[in-house]
């Protein structure tokens, strides 16, 4: 069974970076198409970007186009979500699992954006 543990959220101000990290235990990792959600305060959970198991294919929410790059890194069993000119509305905590939601979700790491 795969663990999931997200990590790099906090406090920025709006128009702001931060990098997220996801972390995998498990050998099935790296075959996995991956992704991260969010859930906004008061909002159902969202999906905001995906990636295949090569990095060949990446796909983005509209709300994450052009502001976010998702990648990961096999070797080490981790996965990135670099956000860039953080809005607002990107407050949420953020999850990572796979594109099916196949694994127990993490802790998620907390976005907050400040005005």
């Amino acid at each position: 069974q795969v663990q999931l543990v997200e990590s790099g959220g906090g406090l920025v101000q709006a128009g702001g970076s931060l990098r997220l990290s996801c972390a995998a235990s498990g050998s099935r990792f790296s075959i996995n198409v991956m992704a991260w959600y969010r859930q906004p305060p008061g909002k159902q959970r969202e999906w905001v970007a995906s990636i295949t198991s090569g990095s060949a294919i990446r796909r983005y929410a509209d709300s994450a186009k052009g502001r976010f790059t998702i990648s990961r890194d096999n070797a080490k069993n981790t996965m990135y979500l670099q956000m860039n000119n953080l809005k607002l509305e990107d407050t949420a905590i953020y999850y990572c699992n796979s594109d099916a939601m196949s694994y127990s979700w993490g802790q998620g790491t907390q976005v907050t954006v400040s005005s």
